[in-house]
């Protein structure tokens, strides 16, 4: 009678070692690097409440070009990595083809400036009305 333990200890060690395997790398993968900076913030309607699906378009300050677009997620939060370092950033929500549920139109949203010193995260939030 042969018995199948060592073959199964052996098929839930490898099991194990590769499931560990794919852990680290995914988790290694989603730190974000020492030389970037992250903008984060939540987009808020007339109600004050959160808006999600709102486009939200970021830019340096001394540019008049949008460099990156993101869309607020369902608890109306964005973020953006940017490049670590001293620099402003202007941030506003594109309502042009937005509706509220009682089929309303947003008002343009005003242009906010994020400061970003180093590798931080820079909190910020959109009011519009």
């Amino acid at each position: 009678m042969t018995t199948r333990k060592p073959k199964l200890v052996l098929s839930f060690t490898l099991l194990l070692a590769s499931l560990s395997f794919f852990l680290t790398i995914n988790a290694t993968s989603q730190v974000p690097p020492k030389n970037t900076a992250v903008i984060f913030g939540t987009v808020w309607g007339p109600d004050d409440r959160p808006l999600p699906g709102m486009v939200v378009k970021i830019r340096l300050a001394g540019e008049q070009k949008a460099r990156w677009q993101v869309r607020s997620n369902r608890r109306g939060e964005f973020d953006q990595v940017v490049p670590a370092g001293k620099q402003e950033y202007i941030i506003w929500a594109e309502t042009k083809s937005y509706k509220l549920p009682d089929h309303k139109h947003l008002q343009p949203s005003p242009e906010v400036t994020v400061r970003v010193e180093s590798n931080e995260r820079a909190d910020t939030g959109l009011h519009l009305k």
